[in-house]
């Protein structure tokens, strides 16, 4: 029985829940992937991970069924090229604020006619040339492109940005968002829930999924009543430190409380 790719979930209009991942360890995803989760965003553009440790970061992720994207850490061909030649199911480009940028994130991410990916069947992608004819034909079907759209510029360009075929979510970032409309990291100020509401409606009306991050459940409730629907929620370092802290905290109030402090 088919199980519907991320990609197809998306245009079906589910709304789909994931994290970001930041810290190396294939053990680590693959116990984020247990827990049921839709998908992952390897994120090689902050933080330690380079091309050798995301490829062990997506089959970690595979083993679990969940959707391991790659977040970039440019718009360059050559970063987009290596990423999804390891596997990774999609591609994640930040700061794309013109629809030309966006034009040549499709052209770098899919093959010929869709584009102008560079081409060699002999990698984790296409089998190691195993199904040449095919990986093509797979990959242009089946990868998925997200773009980050990162300031006002992106968001008053947005109309025509929607318009570039060949992409599947325009992720708004709330904290760029927040600092170019004057408001530096208070992502609960009206405006730009307003324009996060704004972006939504745009990519709806083209048929394409909005993402955006939630920092917490609260921002979780406010992405979700926005109708946005592909979220990241926190990162794995975060969510990490948050629970030991938060049990340790519970540990020394019973501590306390045993020792009539």
């Amino acid at each position: 029985m088919h199980k519907p790719t991320l990609k197809e979930r998306l245009k079906n209009g589910e709304t789909v829940f994931g994290t970001w991942n930041s810290i190396a360890s294939s053990s680590l995803v693959n116990v984020i992937g247990c827990s049921g989760i839709d998908f992952l965003v390897i994120d090689a553009e902050h933080g330690p991970i380079n091309m050798e440790s995301a490829e062990n970061l997506i089959r970690a992720a595979e083993l679990s069924g969940t959707a391991a994207i790659i977040r970039v850490s440019d718009d360059s061909s050559c970063k987009t090229l290596r990423a999804l030649d390891i596997g990774a199911h999609g591609v994640q480009v930040p700061h794309v604020s013109t629809k030309a940028q966006a034009e040549q994130v499709v052209k770098n991410s899919k093959y010929h006619p869709l584009g102008d990916r560079g081409f060699s069947p002999f990698t984790r992608a296409g089998k190691y040339g195993l199904q040449a004819n095919e990986h093509t034909k797979r990959s242009n079907e089946n990868t998925m492109v997200v773009i980050n759209v990162e300031g006002l510029e992106g968001v008053e360009n947005l109309p025509g940005i929607a318009e570039v075929e060949g992409i599947d979510v325009i992720f708004i970032g709330p904290y760029d968002l927040s600092q170019s409309l004057g408001k530096p990291g208070d992502v609960e100020d009206i405006q730009v829930i307003d324009n996060i509401k704004k972006c939504v409606k745009i990519c709806k009306d083209k048929d394409l999924a909005c993402g955006s991050f939630a920092r917490d459940l609260k921002y979780l409730d406010i992405l979700l009543d926005c109708g946005v629907q592909y979220i990241t929620y926190s990162v794995d370092s975060a969510i990490l430190r948050e629970t030991y802290k938060g049990l340790y905290e519970t540990f020394n109030e019973k501590r306390k409380a045993r020792a009539g402090e």
